[in-house]
């Protein structure tokens, strides 16, 4: 049985995600938060605009574990919480509360799952689009 190493989120990447989302969100002209989990949950990189409302924090973070724990983008989701979803039961299952609108997106490198970052404070579509774009430009 051969192991395969992935390397995990750095502080370096979180930092990078935070920043592609920022600018993603400015160009966009929002004022967002963003949040960056490692693969356990823990908080690698914070940082919420001055001007942004000050839920949009809580809402970043909640965006990122909910993609965390079900290793999918949040805007995946939505249906699946809805009475009579798979998912309708889940949020009362676990420690933390989830949340289920766009904007929390997964980190994954070589195909396994290192990460989450989470964007509030936009359209829920927006936040999903700024979250989506700090992912892709993990190089």
């Amino acid at each position: 049985m051969s192991t395969t190493i992935v390397a995990p989120l750095t502080i370096h990447d979180a930092e990078a995600l935070v920043t592609a989302a920022r600018r993603a969100a400015e160009a966009a002209g929002a004022t967002v938060s963003v949040t960056v989990l490692d693969a356990g949950g823990h908080l690698l990189a914070f940082r919420r605009d001055d001007r942004a409302v000050l839920i949009s924090g809580e809402t970043s973070t909640r965006k990122a574990y909910t993609a965390l724990q079900l290793n999918a983008p949040t805007a995946d989701l939505v249906d699946a919480v809805q009475p009579g979803g798979p998912f309708h039961t889940l949020p009362t299952a676990l420690d933390r509360p989830l949340l289920f609108i766009a904007g929390g997106v997964p980190v994954r490198r070589d195909g396994r799952l290192i990460g989450a970052v989470g964007v509030g404070g936009g359209a829920p579509e927006q936040d999903h689009g700024f979250a989506a774009a700090a992912v892709e430009s993990l190089v």
